[in-house]
């Protein structure tokens, strides 16, 4: 449109050992860099997680996840953390926090299971929800990132089969 190209980065957490959800879930979405917030309960090089920047959640085992992780896609920068150690069910500011230590402009989290995003100051905040227990709502969800430039930014949740849940959806601008 104005010469940019659309970004688009898959968010998942706390798919609890599911493996057929998780490569469906890759398939529907072959052109997007992935993130996994953990608790997967997958080996860190499982064929299911190939591709996905992935940190540790309180229910991985594999020593070998790292607690946390800083990446840079399109222009943003992506703090993704499980969760659990910045005690995001008590609240996102710890959080928010330690992304701001990272100067992120995206925060990726699990743990609660619950789905949903939010701007708070400078940082957007996601939580995909859960593919197998999700919390507060019957629906499974993950969350797909979309922009062409940081000053329009889509937040689009979905469900396992890919259908939209828009009220969850949100629209806004970093940067």
């Amino acid at each position: 449109m104005w010469g940019y190209n659309m970004h688009k980065v898959l968010i998942i957490s706390d798919s609890h050992g599911l493996t057929t959800e998780l490569d469906e879930i890759k398939k529907q979405h072959p052109d997007a860099q992935m993130i996994h917030c953990g608790d997967s309960e997958l080996d860190i090089d499982a064929p299911e997680l190939e591709g996905f920047t992935k940190v540790a959640g309180n229910c991985d085992f594999d020593s070998r996840y790292p607690q946390e992780q800083t990446v840079e896609i399109g222009g943003l920068r992506f703090f993704v953390a499980h969760g659990h150690r910045h005690q995001v069910k008590r609240g996102l500011m710890t959080i928010s926090y330690r992304a701001m230590e990272e100067d992120a402009d995206v925060v990726c989290f699990g743990h609660t299971h619950i789905a949903g995003a939010e701007k708070s100051g400078e940082l957007l905040l996601v939580n995909p929800g859960s593919i197998r227990l999700p919390r507060l709502r019957d629906i499974k969800t993950y969350a797909i990132l979309e922009w062409e430039t940081p000053a329009h930014v889509n937040v689009g949740f979905r469900t396992l089969s890919g259908e939209v849940v828009e009220e969850l959806s949100i629209h806004t601008s970093l940067k």
